[in-house]
């Protein structure tokens, strides 16, 4: 198993991007955090362990909130505190999403389109869960619209989170 981590990538594969891309100055300052990452270019602590007197080396981490090395103790915390906010039941996550050809009528008619995903969405999943061969129960839920896609194109869908199933 290839155990290789982000910071190897950046110091093997970075300055060979720099010859053909300009970074912008914010990614430019991320990724040399990201390099030098827990190096001891940002500093060190030194620990003596007072009963066997052997010293600990701790290189300092960059901070930054793009080093995946030190946002994963921030994102472990932040999924326990959403984890305190789920309802103990069970539940599951849907996402409905149009076809891409449609994305020019959906972006010149927004409101109305939007409005008619979100009805048909809904009565979709209300129809279908109260149906004995799916669930066979009544649910509540939350949806939330998305625009855009994570590369930043426009890709409108709606999120129904939390398809909880409601016990009589």
């Amino acid at each position: 198993m290839n155990s290789s981590t982000v910071q190897d990538i950046f110091l093997r594969f970075y300055p060979d991007y720099l010859e053909e891309y300009n970074p912008s100055p914010r990614q430019a300052k991320t990724a040399t955090h990201i390099m030098n990452c827990k190096t001891g270019a940002y500093g060190s602590n030194i620990s003596t362990c007072e009963e066997c007197g052997s010293i600990h080396y701790h290189h300092n981490s960059c901070r930054d909130r793009g080093c995946p090395m030190c946002q994963e103790l921030p994102k472990e915390r932040w999924i326990d505190r959403q984890k305190e906010d789920l309802l103990d039941s069970p539940y599951f996550h849907v996402v409905f999403t149009l076809p891409e050809e449609l994305n020019a009528l959906i972006y010149s008619n927004q409101k109305v389109l939007y409005d008619l995903l979100y009805q048909a969405a809904s009565e979709t999943i209300t129809e279908l869960s109260a149906d004995p061969e799916h669930l066979g129960a009544k649910v509540g839920f939350l949806s939330v619209l998305h625009t855009w896609g994570s590369s930043m194109a426009f890709h409108p869908h709606l999120h129904y989170d939390k398809l909880y199933i409601m016990t009589s």
